[in-house]
């Protein structure tokens, strides 16, 4: 979803570099993926169709976070009870 961010921190030699892979715009999202020693962050599309990619050597990756923008909770939209919607509210 838009605003979802990843961040990869990565050795490079005497200091350490970060940087941030952000879902720009509605509908995309951020996936992770590490393959074969390397390790790939892409923003895609709902269609799946990869719009950027990221790759670093897995051995140099010092850490990766990924921070998914706040979802809303269905449970907390005024006049929604709770109940599933085939619960008899009588019994």
């Amino acid at each position: 979803m838009k605003g979802d961010r990843v961040e990869i921190v990565v050795d490079a030699g005497d200091t350490t570099r970060t940087y941030e892979v952000v879902a720009s715009r509605a509908g995309r999202r951020v996936e992770t993926a590490v393959r074969r020693g390397v390790v790939e962050v892409s923003e895609v599309t709902r269609t799946g169709v990869v719009v950027r990619t990221a790759r670093f050597m897995a051995n140099r990756v010092l850490a990766l976070v990924e921070q998914p923008v706040p979802r809303e909770d269905n449970s907390e939209r005024p006049g929604h009870t709770g109940r599933p919607l085939r619960e008899d509210p009588e019994t």
